[in-house]
């Protein structure tokens, strides 16, 4: 279901705003049963007059809000039985902004406890067996399986990057603070970032375009005259050979296609800006869940209580040199854009992981989280069974529309592998 698609056809007259919400609940009702990607569900009258048939460039354009977000006729309850009762007075900023532009908010999306990396109970819609990631868990399953035509997430490690490479879907981590967190629930502050999912890059790039009124939106992509950084960092070794050709095959596709290709060696300070990301995540996890880990401790899962007693034990001291270290990783990932357009890296160490015990791995994405840079998972590879294999594009901070161009030329040559 590709929304550039679905707002053409409705502002043409081709079909209308109400006929494509209504669609969008049949598509839930037969699949989200199985697929397990949706925690509430607006009726569907309901949900048009709240947004899908009025005014807007958005009108038609069923979105689904990671379910940390609040919204005044869709309660947040966070991944947790905490908030099972909880009843917000009013919508998050981002949910606002949709509705303001004639969006639908259609449902709210499973995420994982607090966004952290406990599991739910969501599956992958390219095979049930695998995970979906996390924590934007609901949010790429119900776009990749056709159901809604965007959604939002949250990324404070790799949580919008990850489940869409492992959904096989769009996803764009915004520069940072360029899309605001307000009346979203917060785990980290310095890291919280929220994020788009679409069915291609073009799709997350229109609907970061007409929710911000940034021209954002893809044109044209070109990729001759590019310049592409292959990104080599320490942990590399942590990607699966078949990760790895897909990022070479994707890199010599584009460089035969009039890109330049270069070979970008990761700095010390940027090695140790990715160490310094637990403990800054970990100490302000620990004090922006202080009442969720006192006053409901039993109620939180062994393994979210066990990383909130470690943030709590961990020194100012000791957060503040990892700042200063976040600090000159930032400083350092401006320069590495000097001579380059964009970063191509994985998006995940691989296909999706079997099983639903584990989101994944967040090591190619936690540190362009802390550095705030933009980042897009790139959809369109696959691995010999059929997963999907996520290609990342890094961009210079607060060049997103940069990062939106390069991804979506990137994808014309990964479609084609």
């Amino acid at each position: 279901m590709r929304l550039a698609e679905l707002l053409a056809d409705i502002e043409t007259g081709k079909r209308s705003a109400a006929d494509a919400i209504a669609d969008c609940h049949d598509r839930i009702a037969g699949q989200d049963d199985g697929l397990r990607a949706g925690v509430t569900r607006a009726g569907g009258e309901a949900a048009i007059g709240a947004g899908g048939r009025g005014p807007g460039p958005v009108a038609g354009g069923a979105r689904g809000a990671k379910d940390l977000s609040g919204a005044r006729d869709r309660p947040p309850r966070h991944g947790s039985p905490i908030y099972a009762d909880n009843r917000p007075p009013a919508d998050a900023a981002l949910v606002a902004m949709a509705r303001a532009k004639g969006a639908t908010i259609i449902g709210k999306t499973v995420t994982t406890e607090f966004a952290w990396m406990v599991a739910r109970e969501t599956r992958n819609p390219h095979n049930a067996a695998h995970t979906p990631g996390g924590s934007s868990s609901g949010s790429a399953a119900a776009v990749a399986a056709g159901m809604i035509p965007a959604a939002t997430g949250t990324q404070t490690g790799g949580s919008v990057i990850r489940p869409a490479a492992f959904c096989g879907v769009a996803g764009y981590k915004p520069s940072f603070r360029l899309l605001p967190t307000v009346g979203v629930k917060t785990f980290s502050w310095t890291l919280d970032t929220l994020g788009l999912f679409g069915e291609t890059v073009e799709d997350v790039a229109l609907l970061a375009d007409l929710l911000t009124g940034r021209p954002l939106r893809v044109a044209f992509p070109e990729l001759s005259g590019l310049r592409i950084g292959l990104y080599r960092a320490p942990h590399d070794d942590e990607a699966s050979a078949q990760m790895r050709d897909a990022v070479q095959s994707v890199a010599r596709q584009a460089e035969k296609a009039g890109a330049r290709i270069v070979e970008v060696n990761e700095p010390e300070a940027l090695t140790a800006g990715r160490d310094a990301h637990s403990a800054i995540q970990n100490f302000e996890a620990a004090l922006a869940l202080g009442h969720e880990r006192i006053a409901h401790r039993d109620l939180l899962s062994d393994r979210l209580r066990a990383l909130l007693d470690e943030g709590a034990a961990i020194t100012p001291a000791d957060y503040d040199a990892a700042r200063a270290a976040a600090r000159r990783a930032r400083k350092q990932a401006t320069a590495l854009f000097d001579d380059i357009d964009v970063l191509l890296t994985p998006s995940a160490p691989g296909a999706a992981p079997r099983g639903l015990e584990s989101t994944g791995s967040p090591i190619f994405n936690k540190l362009w989280t802390l550095t705030g840079n933009p980042c897009i998972n790139v959809p369109g590879c696959v691995d010999s069974s059929g997963l999907p294999l996520g290609l990342q594009v890094v961009a210079r901070f607060g060049r997103d529309a940069t990062a939106l161009a390069a991804a979506a030329a990137i994808e014309s040559v990964a479609k084609r592998q």
